[in-house]
């Protein structure tokens, strides 16, 4: 079923875009859904189809259609691929591939790591710590396109040792990243509390703003690439986590006006030429190690995960342009050839 529903712009609202405007206020879930309902002629100003683009002014009434809300059964398993690095009665490490989504939300209801956890452990046998029935297993998240080393616990014991642990930064998770623009110093760090965009709210921002969270991300140069006649050059660093918030390293390297190369959303500073972005249609970015005290056993465990193919080819495409790596480059490139290859 479904119902059409209305909102007046206030004047807090004039001049940005519609679709912006739809997802702002929460009246879509995302923008993108905002734009797809625009484009489906599901949406009036004052009685109008518009453009998504559209400039909304103080008093315009909004008709947009919705979809009444299904009530989701319970989760089901589902037989999708795991790249599993290591295993016990209390918890796995693996290597999320590029597209999987963590755990359903409003735009994905299934086919998600959780489904792919329930169906390798069984519901019963894995944690549930995050309080919402929809997050078995899940003790913390990567963005959908980013690849890449994870955890997920077994049981709510272990599941919540290992959020405390990344709370207190006991967890030792490391990050590559190619950016935009060569940068001059070999190591840095990022202390920028993030919160919710202001205006559009499927972003995050450096915000100063009660709702603001602490945000740390250190990063090392491993390597430089030399300026092209379409880009500024790139510079390819070590990032390391000290908080987790969404999207924290891409939007902390957006704001030292070096984002990551392919990133389709914190852009802010990057060459417009599409070559600029290596053909990459994700951002680059690839949790390769993850270093953590083992719960149970009290043993010290480390991974390392090697590129998958798309970062290295365009790595591959960079090699001629090298300005040459430094020693932490040199030692986690070291690191990298004895790492095991995404199987996904």
């Amino acid at each position: 079923m479904s119902r059409m529903l209305s909102y007046n712009v206030a004047a807090g609202d004039a001049g940005q875009r519609l679709d912006a405007l739809l997802a702002a206020r929460g009246l879509y879930p995302s923008r993108s859904a905002a734009a797809r309902a625009v484009d489906d002629g599901l949406v009036f100003v004052n009685g109008a189809a518009v453009a998504k683009k559209h400039a909304v002014a103080t008093g315009d009434t909004i008709v947009y259609q919705v979809e009444d809300a299904i009530e989701p059964g319970p989760l089901s398993g589902q037989p999708i691929d795991l790249d599993i690095r290591f295993e016990d009665d209390s918890l796995i490490v693996l290597s999320k591939q590029v597209g999987l989504v963590c755990h359903p939300s409003v735009d994905h209801d299934d086919g998600t790591l959780v489904n792919a956890l329930i169906y390798h452990c069984g519901a019963e046998n894995l944690c549930n710590v995050q309080g919402e029935d929809d997050r078995l297993g899940i003790v913390h998240r990567l963005d959908r396109d980013t690849s890449g080393l994870m955890l997920a616990a077994k049981t709510d014991e272990v599941g919540y040792a290992l959020m405390s642990d990344i709370r207190d930064r006991a967890v030792d998770r490391r990050y590559l990243a190619l950016v935009h623009g060569v940068i001059a110093h070999d190591t840095g760090m990022i202390d920028a509390p993030i919160a919710r965009g202001e205006k559009d709210r499927t972003r995050m921002a450096i915000r100063d703003t009660p709702s603001a969270r602490e945000s740390v991300t250190t990063f090392r140069v491993l390597e430089r690439f030399e300026h092209g006649p379409r880009d500024d050059g790139y510079t390819l660093i070590d990032c390391k986590l000290f908080t987790g918030r969404t999207h924290q390293i891409r939007v902390h390297m957006e704001y030292a006006k070096h984002p990551l190369v392919g990133d389709p959303v914190y852009t802010a500073g990057s060459p417009s030429a599409p070559a600029a972005d290596l053909g990459l249609d994700r951002q680059f970015l690839h949790s390769f190690q993850l270093s953590f005290e083992h719960p149970v056993t009290g043993e010290s465990l480390r991974f390392a995960d090697n590129l998958p193919e798309d970062l290295q080819d365009a790595l591959d495409e960079l090699s001629a342009r090298s300005a040459g790596r430094t020693t932490a480059g040199e030692e986690v490139l070291e690191l990298l050839k004895s790492a095991p290859k995404p199987l996904l």
